[in-house]
């Protein structure tokens, strides 16, 4: 009777295991592109600061009442200005675990690192269901495109070449908003007479100076000679870049004596409490002076083009795309789709201090800096941004850091030029 009984349960025990193993093989992923409903739809970036954590937030929760039905995580990275965001998602690529979707910058940042990496799916079809190829401008979607195809969707469109007044300060020195270098240079003599530090500047992360110096570049040189510096067409070596170079030192020697130590929302900070009058910043700074300082546009607060810009804008787009080999592609489109869609565009740039990719979103939803940006995008000669991985390969923005490191310590203006021709061997 005893060996009876052990024979049953020896026998459901086997049972029990067959069962299991068919209800795995019909969960499992089939490989034919649908999506795997256990798998979390983890959107990685870099925006936890103000103004961009509160429009990512947005975005997530306008995409849940749409999909309820597909889990979510916000899988944000802090710190370094997307510099940790990016080592942990270079870790993840590698290894191949990526994330579902990913931020990443339009141009060389996307098309250089992982579309030639092999490492992302072409969205072409995506593109034509919901009908975006006449919705973003021609010139946008060939930064997000390779070798005919489309790899990512872009959400925003920050400037680069803004400078940022204290409208206070200006009124009380009497500063006339400068659209030249000269113009520049004299009203920073006369703010340094009065006690006021001209110029704030955070370059505890180098990518801030690497900014200020691009758009001294852009400023001296034009968008034809600019762009042409990155295809090879322009020495680093020309005249006009040793001119940029020495206009560059110059405005060195405005800035805060701390600025090592502080980071862009601290330069920020400087200019928002009148110790410092102007900075130079993408426009992340404005959803930085509205959302967590509080300011009032055009009360607290001004902008201009920096020096000799004007009519020029230097592009930085944030765009996400579907890697390969994720369990849940069709859940990405979704997230992609709603990331795409006006709705989703206009929930989240007002929030975050950008304007909107789309050329077809609703103004009125937008302050007067988002009004008069949106009409600017649509008529300026477009050109990538250097610091923020539009413009050129990652090897050569990371040459570019270090020499702009060591140019504003030293300010040695022949052995940066040199730094910077060396550096461009990594365009080729």
């Amino acid at each position: 009777m005893k060996a009876r009984k052990l024979k049953f349960i020896s026998l459901l025990l086997v049972l029990a295991m067959v069962l299991a193993a068919c209800n795995s093989n019909s969960d499992s992923s089939s490989g034919d592109g649908n999506s795997d409903k256990d798998a979390k739809l983890d959107i990685f970036s870099w925006w936890t600061g103000a103004g961009e954590e509160d429009g990512l937030n947005a975005l997530i929760e306008l995409f849940k009442e749409k999909h309820p039905d597909v889990e979510v995580e916000n899988a944000a990275v802090a710190g370094g200005a997307g510099t940790n965001a990016k080592a942990v998602l270079a870790s993840r690529m590698q290894g191949d675990d990526p994330p579902a979707t990913f931020q990443v910058h339009g141009g060389a940042e996307l098309n250089e690192g992982w579309v030639a990496a092999g490492k992302m799916e072409p969205l072409n079809d995506l593109y034509e269901e919901e009908g975006w190829n006449d919705k973003f401008p021609q010139d946008l979607i060939d930064m997000v495109s390779k070798d005919g195809n489309i790899y990512s969707v872009p959400v925003n469109i920050h400037r680069g070449n803004v400078l940022w007044y204290n409208t206070k300060v200006f009124e009380e020195n009497g500063i006339e908003v400068p659209t030249t270098f000269d113009e520049w240079f004299a009203a920073a003599d006369k703010l340094q007479e009065a006690g006021v530090t001209p110029l704030a500047l955070g370059d505890k992360e180098p990518w801030t100076a690497t900014q200020l110096f691009e758009t001294t570049l852009l400023g001296t040189l034009g968008p034809d000679d600019y762009n042409k510096l990155f295809t090879g067409e322009l020495s680093f070596k020309d005249e006009k870049v040793k001119q940029a170079a020495e206009t560059f030192k110059k405005m060195l020697s405005y800035i805060n004596e701390d600025h090592s130590s502080r980071n862009w929302q601290d330069a920020s900070q400087l200019v928002a409490n009148g110790e410092a009058a102007m900075n130079v910043m993408g426009d992340w700074a404005k959803g930085y002076f509205v959302n967590d300082l509080n300011l009032k546009v055009k009360e607290d607060f001004g902008w201009a083009e920096t020096p000799e810009t004007d009519g020029e804008f230097m592009v930085i787009t944030d765009t996400f795309g579907l890697p390969k080999g994720v369990s849940n592609p069709d859940d990405v489109k979704k997230f992609l789709s709603v990331l795409g869609s006006v709705e989703g565009q206009d929930v989240f740039n007002p929030l975050k201090g950008s304007i909107p990719a789309r050329t077809d979103a609703d103004v009125s939803k937008y302050d007067a800096y988002g009004q008069e940006t949106i009409e600017e995008f649509k008529q300026a000669s477009l050109v990538p941004s250097l610091a923020h991985g539009s413009a050129a390969p990652e090897g050569f923005l990371t040459k570019v850091n270090q020499a702009v490191n060591i140019f504003v310590t030293q300010q040695d203006v022949d052995q940066f030029i040199d730094s910077l021709d060396q550096a461009s061997s990594e365009l080729k």
